[in-house]
């Protein structure tokens, strides 16, 4: 299912390429990572943000940190390419170690019913999600292989 997403994904007009990264271990694909654009909707305003998701490392490079430096990585480039916050919603015990929260935290919600430990945000610069708050709007590619 993570790859059909990111197919799809890739063929939406917001599909940033730069958000797309790819790890490489001597001449083989040993990972990837997605940063995409969302909404945070609070009533009638809409604030942008980005996902992380899908990640994914072959199974002989887990273990190894590859998903950690695609993670912050990407950061970085979301960072340089001017957006202020990432959403992810992933394992409470992995992404905390990068600096991630409890969304609830800003009052950001999920759309769909997740253990609050599991649904985290992330300012990429100091007070990026100050007086944020909503719900998180994904696009509809999310919805066709969940």
């Amino acid at each position: 299912n993570e790859a059909k997403l990111v197919e799809l994904l890739r063929q939406n007009t917001k599909f940033i390429q730069e958000l797309s990264i790819v790890a490489i271990h001597g001449q083989q694909i040993a990972g990837h990572i997605l940063f995409f654009p969302v909404n945070i909707i609070h009533e009638t305003i809409i604030y942008e943000s980005l996902s992380l998701g899908p990640m994914s490392v072959i199974p002989e490079f887990q273990k190894q940190g590859i998903g950690g430096k695609l993670i912050i990585h990407g950061l970085n480039v979301a960072r340089e390419l001017g957006f202020k916050s990432v959403i992810v919603l992933g394992h409470s015990n992995y992404y905390p170690k990068f600096g991630f929260k409890k969304a609830s935290y800003w009052e950001i919600r999920c759309p769909f019913e997740v253990p609050d430990e599991v649904f985290m945000a992330i300012e990429l610069k100091e007070g990026g999600l100050d007086r944020i708050k909503g719900m998180v709007e994904y696009p509809v590619e999310f919805d066709e292989v969940s």
